[in-house]
């Protein structure tokens, strides 16, 4: 159902993808990602539609995730580079458009900005009313739960509907003691024309049916609203805490979990928050100098998975971010996670090492530093040395001072010390 109801969103992304890549024609004019004329005019020769439907797909295809401008270029998102082999590309994809559904159709004029917002914050409540009730409810009802909902809304904000005339407009009541709201329009705002837009505007991207006085649930809007009831739950559970702190503070109470708790933690981090700005943050603390963080981070980007790709593949460039982001995005693409480390090269292996011996020397126990040695790809004790030294990792001297420090063989100890004085003083 979500294939085909973002059917005409991928054919437009598809032809954005072969005919508005970077170094061909401008995709847009306005610098706001709307299809300029020529293109628009382009893609209706080209795909035989009108360009209205060109539009209107063209703007799905956005809201949905298939195609990202970027200036005057169009490109590919990563929905739609999964979109044939991963059908959890697809859905997240029609959930982006029904999270977006009050951007998919214009709202009605003639209504405060305020009042439509205020709709717009309270349509959940009737979607979960809707969800609920597993089969047609009349649209009076809806309008009456609304009608609720938006009071609740102004109560809260300890907002006292004002009309001239009335008892507060000639101070007979203190402001403090609000007039119970009644039936009809809340406050001046006849909130019947707002209802209807809201419902032909979900009608529009597949969440429910809407005609005959009555609105319905489609199977892939119920599916949707459970979801978001679900995200809401897991949010509300999160064992340790942390939903509410900052990545960076969260991965340090994550610390000392263990690994199911910790991407229980994650779930519940993640579900609190737009996938991009989570994703955004987690990298931020990756980039810090806590390598136990780093490492902590790509972990958790493991459970935000096929979102993450594009932010993942960005950070290639960063050698701080390198190997974990090779090993992540080999994991993504299906490789055992035991066999990962082969894609990394030796000097990439070597560098992440020395990223995790900093980790361990800084949060683990000294006998977790020497079990470390066993996890270096090189054969030997001197190899690795070598390859170490040559690496220019920041932190290799006070990892090598503290596996000297730890390692119970004082002839070893010795040699790690000497490499340490080496890469000290740059020989």
């Amino acid at each position: 159902m979500a294939r085909t109801g973002l059917g005409g969103a991928v054919r437009i992304a598809r032809w954005a993808d072969s005919a508005l890549g970077p170094g061909r024609d401008a995709a847009t004019a306005d610098g706001k990602a709307t299809l300029s004329d020529i293109s628009a005019e382009r893609a209706s020769a080209d795909l035989a539609l009108s360009t209205a439907q060109i539009r209107a797909d063209w703007d799905t295809a956005r809201l949905a995730g298939l195609v990202e401008v970027h200036g005057d270029s169009a490109r590919p998102g990563w929905r739609l580079r999964a979109w044939d082999r991963d059908d959890s590309a697809v859905l997240r994809g029609w959930v982006a458009l029904f999270d977006a559904w009050s951007l998919a159709s214009p709202e009605p004029a003639g209504h405060e900005p305020a009042a439509v917002a205020e709709v717009v914050s309270a349509m959940p409540q009737v979607l979960s009313f809707l969800q609920l009730s597993a089969g047609p409810v009349p649209v009076e009802q809806l309008l009456d739960l609304l009608q609720q909902r938006v009071t609740e809304l102004r109560t809260e904000r300890c907002e006292i509907p004002y009309e001239p005339g009335s008892a507060e407009s000639v101070g007979l009541l203190s402001p403090a003691e609000p007039r119970p709201a009644e039936p009809g329009p809340v406050g001046d705002t006849p909130l019947a024309p707002l209802l209807d837009w809201a419902l032909q505007a979900l009608a529009a991207v597949g969440a429910l049916t809407y005609g005959g006085g009555q609105a319905t649930l489609t199977p892939l809007g119920s599916w949707a609203v459970w979801v978001k009831l679900e995200q809401i739950c897991v949010a509300a559970q999160s064992p340790a805490g942390n939903i509410e702190q900052a990545a960076e503070d969260m991965l340090r109470g994550c610390a000392q979990l263990r690994p199911n708790a910790a991407r229980a933690e994650y779930r519940a981090w993640l579900a609190a928050r737009p996938v991009g700005s989570a994703v955004t943050e987690l990298l931020g603390a990756a980039r810090g100098e806590d390598a136990l963080l780093r490492g902590l981070a790509f972990e958790a980007l493991r459970v935000v998975g096929a979102p993450a790709e594009p932010d993942v593949r960005a950070v290639l460039d960063d050698p701080a971010l390198r190997p974990y982001a090779l090993l992540w995005l080999a994991e993504h693409d299906g490789v055992d996670p035991e066999d990962a480390h082969e894609v990394l090269t030796r000097e990439e292996a070597t560098w992440l090492w020395v990223d995790t011996a900093a980790a361990v020397a800084d949060h683990g126990e000294t006998e977790m530093l020497v079990r470390h040695l066993e996890a270096a790809v090189q054969p030997t004790v001197p190899t690795l040395l070598d390859e170490v030294r040559a690496v220019g990792h920041p932190r290799t001297v006070q990892v090598l001072v503290a596996l000297a420090a730890a390692h119970p063989d004082p002839a070893l100890a010795k040699a790690v010390r000497r490499a340490a004085f080496q890469v000290h003083t740059g020989g």
